[in-house]
């Protein structure tokens, strides 16, 4: 039976950032960001209000910052190599994540099957962020639902890579998970653990299993 193997992007395909910090920092912004990954972080504010002020950060934002911002991005290594050899073996790949779409959606282009953030307008900015378009830890289940369905597979075919509270539903959903790099959030519930920088080495960790 194939497998779905499912990976968060801020803080876990990111080492250590965010895919809004990495836009921020483009804009001369990035000390904002931070603040608002915090006050999220620890429950200040939700997915939506979240999106509205990043949204109003970003009003100067263009496709040549975004771009900047995701090659510039500290990702993890061998992202690329990890995702063609979930493909080699008949597997699937997505990321889910809270951030933006134009950002996260650019994955595919490494070799993700799918790639799901919070649906934003389109760059520069024309019109405002619909708060219903803004994902958060329960619609990353319904997304691995609608994935499977697709994919002809179960919740027991997945697998879950990621750092944090917004991961805390899929790991309870799926019954085996990576935290990478991960916050306390994730602590005794994760059945596997990475602390790194190479995606290859977690991936090692659940490779084999079926």
């Amino acid at each position: 039976m194939a497998r779905l193997h499912l990976f968060d992007l801020d803080g876990t395909l990111l080492h250590g950032s965010t895919a809004p910090v990495e836009i921020s920092r483009q804009l001369g912004l990035e000390a904002e960001a931070v603040a608002l990954d915090q006050a999220i972080g620890t429950g200040l504010i939700g997915p939506p209000e979240y999106a509205t002020q990043v949204h109003a950060l970003w009003a100067e934002l263009t496709e040549v910052h975004v771009t900047a911002a995701f090659e510039g991005a500290p990702w993890l290594a061998r992202i690329p190599e990890v995702w063609a050899e979930i493909r080699k073996n008949g597997d699937y790949c997505a990321v889910v994540s809270l951030s933006p779409s134009f950002f996260v959606e650019r994955l595919t282009g490494w070799g993700a099957h799918a790639a799901y953030g919070s649906r934003f307008p389109a760059v520069p900015f024309t019109e405002p962020v619909d708060p219903a378009g803004v994902l958060s830890a329960a619609a990353k289940v319904l997304i691995a639902d609608r994935l499977c369905e697709e994919f002809g597979l179960t919740r027991a075919d997945c697998i879950a890579y990621g750092d944090s509270m917004s991961d805390k539903d899929l790991f309870g959903a799926v019954p085996t998970s990576v935290a990478i790099n991960a916050d306390r959030h994730l602590s005794g519930i994760s059945t596997h653990s990475y602390l790194g920088g190479d995606l290859w080495e977690a991936y090692e960790l659940v490779r084999h299993a079926r």
